[in-house]
């Protein structure tokens, strides 16, 4: 049983670390860094923060293999989901391919339907059509009509949604058995492995890392200590403390304000098709969230 008063607190938590990493898309469009770049920068600016804030509290970065292990494994799984969500960001825009990336809970319910032998609820069969059509409204029913970098914003934004269910699956399995790492100490590993996968493909892929103006500097500062940081830091250490149902239906607020800052802040144009679409999609990742039952 929750007490009241900590319950209200995380509450609060949630509703503010959900504010805080809707940004996520914002910062990644107005840099003027490469979308592999902004991935690096991302993690290296967080991970150096969460560093800061192991050391402030003694926590320790060592708790055996197994931890190290689940820790490298979500920093490249992480990696790869910044890879394809900033792409899709760039050929979509940050609203649409926000509200992709959470489709990452069809993924989960899917493998918990494959692996754990749950049974589907009715809120996950109504949610599969659902999101399709929601899709459908936002993008067009007409895929042949699409730009090619439209189209594949949108492959890169299932991508996305993927690679962050899988990255989601390590993380829990990562922080619900002993010996494990703290919260802040083990975001902190995976930032770190994350940045070290992102600054080597960029390398390769001939990004550079060179951050070329005063405002690109702003926005992937911000973007590693507000969102990778702070964000996860604030959702991380409340989800323990708010039923599950609940924190799912708070943490649309993220997708759903970052597709209100495509719209107000890059003028995206925006039909009542539009609108219609994106509520029903966001409809469905909840529906899909809250899926099924042993």
């Amino acid at each position: 049983m929750f007490q009241p008063g900590q319950f209200r607190s995380s509450i609060l938590q949630l509703l503010a670390g959900a504010t805080m990493i809707s940004f996520s898309p914002v910062f990644v469009a107005v840099a003027d860094v490469g979308p592999t770049m902004a991935g690096f920068y991302r993690n290296l600016f967080g991970g150096a923060f969460l560093l800061i804030l192991v050391v402030v509290r003694g926590d320790k970065l060592w708790a055996g293999v197994r931890p190290l292990l689940l820790a490298v494994s979500c920093g490249v799984l992480f990696a790869a989901d910044l890879w394809f969500w900033h792409r899709s960001i760039h050929y979509v825009g940050p609203g649409l391919a926000t509200i992709m990336g959470n489709f990452q809970v069809f993924f989960l319910a899917a493998f918990g339907i494959a692996v754990f032998k749950e049974r589907p609820g009715w809120r996950y069969i109504v949610s599969v059509p659902l999101a399709i059509v929601g899709l459908f409204l936002i993008v067009g029913v007409d895929w042949s009509q699409l730009e090619g970098n439209y189209r594949l914003g949108i492959l890169y934004g299932l991508a996305t949604a993927l690679t962050y269910a899988a990255f989601l699956l390590i993380l829990q399995n990562s922080q619900s058995k002993t010996p494990r790492l703290s919260a802040t100490a083990n975001l902190c590993v995976i930032s770190l492995v994350s940045a070290a996968f992102m600054g080597a493909e960029g390398a390769v892929g001939g990004e550079g890392f060179v951050i070329p103006n005063a405002h690109s500097w702003l926005a992937m500062v911000a973007y590693g200590v507000i969102c990778q940081g702070l964000g996860w830091i604030t959702i991380s250490r409340a989800l323990a403390n708010v039923e599950a149902s609940r924190a799912g239906l708070i943490l649309l607020l993220q997708p759903t304000l970052a597709f209100i800052w495509d719209v107000l802040f890059f003028a995206r144009p925006t039909s009542v098709a539009d609108v219609v679409g994106a509520a029903i999609a966001l409809t469905a990742i909840y529906f899909g969230g809250s899926r099924a039952k042993k």
